[in-house]
């Protein structure tokens, strides 16, 4: 049973990575704090190894705002904790963009990945990124995108879409902690998306842009490309959100 002992070991050290970040940020005098998990199923975190002072919310149907969920205008700050770097980066780690079947990812023309995604929708609430962690290609993706006023950890460095040159988690628990607490003083601004909104996904097969244009406000601008525009970038991502899961199947995965 190999795959099920790396996927419980790749639980536990996701479940640090949360922690480390956790404790940084209540070492910095953090009065709230709250958890999204954004990981596949997003049911991976040990639950009972999560620091009591957070909150968690868990699992994948019915989050309008996916990685975001939960989000709002009362935080100070978003940490992005495991991220990877967009569909396609040369020598990054499991790169994607939300699914497998998205090819790019377009915000007001701008191409961007997961972190940028969130870095949208968390920025329309006035909340910015502060923290990020993940390998290196993640970390220079966000940085191209955001400057350097964030924290950034690189955890690994990729060499593939499958291997990396990684440091050992005794070494970045500590570093992810100090990058936490820094990140809760950080003058950084949010990543704000220019009114009004268009965002476009290019898929990989044409069936799915076969269905996505099935949504209302998705229109198809080329057989594997459909974009929505709306006054702002949460209600232009909605109908694209609603249009990938309906194409995906997986708006009601459990």
């Amino acid at each position: 049973m190999p795959g099920k002992m790396f996927y419980n070991q790749s639980r536990k050290l996701l479940t640090a990575d949360v922690n480390s970040a956790i404790e940084g940020a209540l070492d910095a005098g953090a009065s709230e704090i709250l958890v999204n998990e954004s990981h596949d199923g997003m049911r991976n975190l040990l639950l009972d190894e999560v620091n009591s002072r957070a909150r968690v919310i868990r699992g994948f149907g019915g989050k309008q705002l996916c990685m975001m969920e939960g989000v709002n205008e009362s935080f100070d700050k978003v940490f992005l904790v495991g991220y990877h770097a967009r569909a396609g980066t040369l020598g990054a780690i499991l790169n994607h963009t939300l699914l497998g079947e998205i090819f790019n990812f377009w915000i007001n023309g701008v191409l961007v990945g997961e972190g940028g995604i969130s870095a949208a929708l968390a920025g329309h609430f006035g909340v910015p990124v502060a923290l990020v962690t993940g390998d290196d290609k993640v970390i220079r993706e966000m940085r191209g995108l955001l400057g350097n006023g964030f924290e950034g950890v690189e955890v690994k460095k990729g060499i593939s879409r499958y291997s990396a040159d990684c440091i050992p988690p005794e070494a970045t628990s500590g570093m992810i902690r100090d990058a936490a607490r820094r990140a809760m003083s950080a003058e950084v601004k949010p990543y704000k998306v220019k009114s009004p909104c268009t965002i476009e996904v290019e898929f990989t097969t044409l069936e799915w842009g076969n269905m996505t244009c099935w949504v209302p406000k998705v229109e198809r601008v080329e057989p594997r490309k459909v974009k929505c525009t709306a006054d702002n970038v949460v209600d232009a991502w909605k109908p694209i959100w609603a249009s990938i899961l309906l194409a995906s199947g997986m708006g009601t995965r459990e």
